[in-house]
């Protein structure tokens, strides 16, 4: 049975859009929604209400690619990202991955999870069969952002842990599968998210 999305936008837009949806939120979402359907790989709507969680917090709740620092332009991202890690605000960063290399490319993060690294964008072109190597813009587009995180978080791309550890019959943990991103960095905030979704979904 197909998602109806008539309930599904009801539901979500008062507890989390504080009454009001964008043409960008919902066309996000959509997209999200659409592929899920088309995807064969899993019916569980936990696995969605997830995915959708994680976009909307790595998203600032936008629902659609960004990119790192939500800068405009990739020149402004690597401007605010150099004054960030001068002012010693990035003391996890050893080197400044976000500069153009020789190709003139930068791997700052894209998308609607922002994958950062050239290795990163290699690992994930791989898995979708986009050409994020030649082209890491392709991140900041709906359609190859959804694949990104479809795939990042179906196969473990990026962490190395998948939906399917977090979510199988008798088990839903919404606050571990944070780990799928981001270790458990606001772990809490985004199973809140999740579940939110879950019930948009049906669920």
């Amino acid at each position: 049975m197909g998602i109806d999305r008539r309930a599904f936008f009801g539901a979500v837009r008062g507890p989390l859009y504080g009454g009001r949806l964008s043409r960008g939120q919902v066309a996000g979402m959509t997209a999200l929604l659409d592929r899920f359907e088309r995807d064969g790989r899993t019916a569980d709507r936990r696995f969605l209400a997830y995915m959708l969680a994680t976009a909307h917090h790595e998203t600032g709740g936008r629902m659609r690619p960004v990119r790192e620092t939500f800068a405009a332009t990739d020149d402004a991202a690597i401007a605010r990202l150099d004054a960030a890690f001068a002012a010693g605000r990035l003391p996890q960063v050893s080197a400044p991955y976000w500069r153009r290399d020789e190709t003139g490319h930068s791997w700052l993060g894209r998308g609607l999870v922002q994958i950062t690294h050239r290795r990163n964008y290699e690992k994930l072109a791989a898995l979708t069969g986009l050409d994020l190597v030649a082209r890491p813009e392709l991140a900041m587009e709906t359609g190859p952002a959804v694949e990104i995180l479809f795939a990042g978080m179906l196969a473990g791309a990026f962490t190395g842990r998948r939906l399917a550890e977090h979510f199988f019959v008798g088990e839903a943990d919404w606050v571990g599968a944070r780990r799928i991103v981001n270790g458990l960095d606001r772990a809490k905030l985004v199973a809140g998210y999740g579940r939110a979704f879950f019930v948009a979904l049906g669920g």
